[in-house]
Parts: structure tokens; sequence; C-alpha cells
């Protein structure tokens, strides 16, 4: 018989089958009003806020609950700038041709360059890591499982939060990425930059590239075997 303790599920709220049906149309609709966007005002954004999102994302499933990743929220105007003059010199080299026709080519409905001002004036960039050792006492001993995998379900609640919360959002992933490594103080044999997700409020004139509002369906999306 197995020694492992469990605890009661009391937190599970069972609804009935309308109202599940209307809840996830309303989550479904609210949903897909979050787009990325590159315009974003300074307006501040108190701390707490930041902070309960993040305590979502810590609630994602994990490989063996290991829960292996660390976010680095940052407010601070002069830590902000490093990372865009970092991310904006990786950016001139990807646009100037290291990316690839392809890929330029497949950004073009975009209309994204290089320029990445919303770094700055942002009020918060929060830098996912994933870790590759920790275990859940974080003691960098134990591997830790299915990483990518943990660390990309975390940042979906982390978008989802922000969204939820009334935030912008952008998700930002220049390459290399290991200056944010350096700049959050997460240069160790563990950690590895993940992502960088730009949030605050939009810019009243704040626009979405109409490339970006064109979601497939979902016959392009899912298939149901009943």
């Amino acid at each position: 018989m197995s020694n492992t303790q469990h605890h009661p599920l009391n937190d599970y709220i069972e609804y009935p089958v309308e109202e599940m049906s209307s809840r996830s149309l309303q989550n479904y609709l609210d949903i897909k009003r979050r787009h990325s966007i590159r315009s974003f005002s300074d307006r501040p954004v108190p701390k707490e806020i930041i902070e309960n999102c993040i305590r979502a994302a810590g609630t994602a499933p994990s490989g063996a609950n290991h829960q292996p990743w660390h976010f680095v929220a940052i407010n601070n105007s002069q830590v902000k700038s490093k990372i865009r003059q970092s991310a904006e010199e990786l950016e001139q080299s990807f646009y100037q041709g290291r990316a690839g026709q392809e890929w330029l080519d497949a950004l073009k409905p975009l209309g994204t360059n290089a320029n990445k001002p919303y770094l700055e004036k942002a009020p918060w960039l929060i830098a996912v890591f994933l870790q590759k050792k920790g275990g859940v006492s974080n003691d960098g001993a134990q591997t830790n499982y299915y990483v990518h995998e943990s660390v990309g379900i975390a940042t979906g609640f982390l978008l989802q939060a922000l969204h939820n919360a009334g935030l912008g959002t952008l998700t930002h992933t220049p390459k290399p990425m290991s200056f944010l490594s350096k700049i959050c103080g997460r240069d160790n044999d563990t950690d590895r930059p993940y992502m960088l997700i730009v949030t605050g409020y939009p810019e009243v004139d704040a626009t979405v590239p109409e490339h970006a509002i064109n979601k497939k369906s979902l016959d392009d999306i899912a298939t149901f075997i009943e």
C-alpha cells in the first residue's frame, strides 16, 4: 500500500450543466479580447496586481510538482532600459538577415521591427525563467521534469491572469536571451530565460494588426472523436 498522503478535494465547485456552458462561453468571449499589443501607456500598475497574477501562474501543473519556474518582475526604469538596449541589439541582427527570409516574410503582416520602445515605457516586464534543477525544495540539486511543458503552462496562466486583471500583454522572445540572465541576476547553472512578458495599460491609441485578429476556426484546431 502506498504511503503517499492525500488531502481532501474540498475546494472543487460543481456547477449545473447550464451554468458550466455559460461559464465556458463567457471565458472564451473574455479571453478572445486578449491581444498582443506594442503600444503601452506608462501609467503605473500597483505591485500587488502583478504579485497576484504571478501567484496564479504558480498554481499551474508541473512535472512531479517541482514547479520549475521563476518570475522576475521588473519595474525599475534603469533595468528596463538595459533590457531594451540588449534586446534591440539582438533584434537588429535578426531583422538584418539572421532570421532568414521565410521568417521575416511571416512577420511582415504584423509590422514588427527592431525598435522596442515598449520595453522601457510599459510599467512592468516579467522575465520568465525555467529551472533545470531544484525540485519542490528549490535546493538546486534535484532534477526537474517536463520543464518546458510546465513553464509553458505557467506562462499561459500568467497571461490569462494579467488579462483578467485588466492589463494588456505582449510576449517577447529575443534570441539568444542570455542577457536576461545577467541583468536579472539569474546567471547560474540552473535557470534559463524562457520568455519576457510586457504588461501594463494599453496606450489610448493602441492598435492591433489585422493579421493578428484572424484566428483559426474550431474545425481547424480541434478534432472530436465521440
